[in-house]
């Protein structure tokens, strides 16, 4: 299977099945010096873990990462960073009445035209859990770009219709509330819809927001790896997601030019915009200001309600799924966005070392 790994120069390599021995990932590019205990990976994985609240799945896995190389004495060497987190709570009986037919909105079909073989249990690569590799990497990401001054932030938005408003933002209620939304009282409001769901058996959708303080004006590689067009790739990767936008996104269509446009001023010697449709880019390189995305997660697939779908012998039946499932899978992915903006912006941190003879001077001349 190509396509498993991301970026360029600081590069990620997930592994792993979902009802395989273990998950991992392998880290490469990572500069020698920073940091790093399993600790603070850890910090990470326990945001995005099952278990923790009514609307996750209750499969009980601790997610406890096991740094195998790339570190000594708590810090990196700059050699590859390889980490592992074992599986172990797997239940694949709960699969096997359904592993010839074709769950509706999982890729079973998908990788049975393609491969002619797939694991069943859970999903196999396209389970959820493929993110641990995917949180561990942006762990050691978000660490480097805090050295650089550099903040990455995710929180749900919206849980169906119930969208929290800008104007009504508590970013401290963020972590406060198992939907990680940031606002306790439009999370309860967002619990009850969700329990309605459950008890439907059906489940619900999203929107992740996730923002980028600190970054200095001028990073992304246009044309083909422009910042917001990376941001876009990485987070599109992330399975359950079906759209990207930056900044105005979609919105930026049902306005004028007027309206849309971020004039500039000078603060204290330095440009700045006085508004932020943009979202932080602008022609694919950073601008100097917050970097706004979003990403809209469909619902969970995996529902007890019965639908009609074929058997792998091409055969018409129904299906009801049962097993352990999320509700939502929003809040577990809030932390998997962060991680993919941390990582891509780290590889674009990277690569635009080279872009002035006066970097490279610095480091080779000073």
């Amino acid at each position: 299977m190509a396509g498993s790994t991301y970026g360029k120069l600081f590069t990620v390599t997930t592994w792993g099945e979902s009802h395989g021995p273990a998950i991992g990932v392998v880290i490469d590019g990572c500069p020698a010096g920073l940091p790093l205990t399993e600790e603070n990976i850890q910090q990470f994985l326990d945001r995005r873990k099952p278990g923790q609240s009514r609307f996750t799945t209750a499969r009980s896995e601790a997610d406890q990462a096991e740094i195998l190389s790339g570190v000594f004495g708590g810090r990196t060497t700059g050699t590859p960073i390889s980490v592992i987190v074992r599986n172990q709570d797997q239940r694949s009986r709960d699969y096997g009445k359904i592993k010839d037919c074709y769950r509706p909105g999982h890729a079973d079909y998908t990788f049975d035209a393609k491969y002619g073989i797939r694991d069943y249990r859970g999903g196999g690569r396209t389970s959820g859990r493929e993110t641990i590799g995917r949180v561990a990497a942006g762990a050691v990401a978000s660490r480097l770009l805090k050295r650089l001054g550099i903040h990455v932030t995710a929180y749900t938005k919206a849980i169906g219709s119930i969208s929290v408003p800008e104007s009504e933002y508590d970013y401290d209620s963020i972590n406060q509330n198992p939907l990680y939304m940031p606002n306790n009282e439009y999370a309860g409001k967002a619990a009850a819809y969700l329990e309605s769901c459950v008890k439907n058996q059906d489940s619900s959708g999203g929107i992740i927001e996730c923002i980028i303080d600190g970054m200095p004006a001028g990073i992304g590689e246009p044309v083909f790896d422009k910042l917001d067009a990376c941001l876009a790739k990485a987070v599109m990767s992330i399975g359950a997601v079906k759209g990207v936008e930056i900044g105005d996104g979609f919105e930026a269509a049902r306005m004028t030019g007027s309206a849309d446009n971020d004039e500039f001023c000078m603060k204290k010697g330095t440009v700045c915009k006085k508004s932020n449709h943009s979202g932080g880019t602008l022609g694919g390189l950073s601008d100097g200001s917050r970097i706004v995305l979003r990403a809209a997660v469909k619902p969970t697939p995996s529902i007890s309600r019965e639908q009609k779908t074929v058997d792998i012998h091409g055969k018409e039946t129904s299906i009801s799924i049962t097993g352990r499932h999320d509700p939502v899978i929003v809040p577990r992915a809030v932390v998997v966005a962060e991680s993919m903006a941390a990582i891509t912006v780290a590889d674009l941190l990277l690569a635009n070392m080279g872009a002035k003879m006066e970097y490279l001077e610095k480091i080779y001349k000073e």
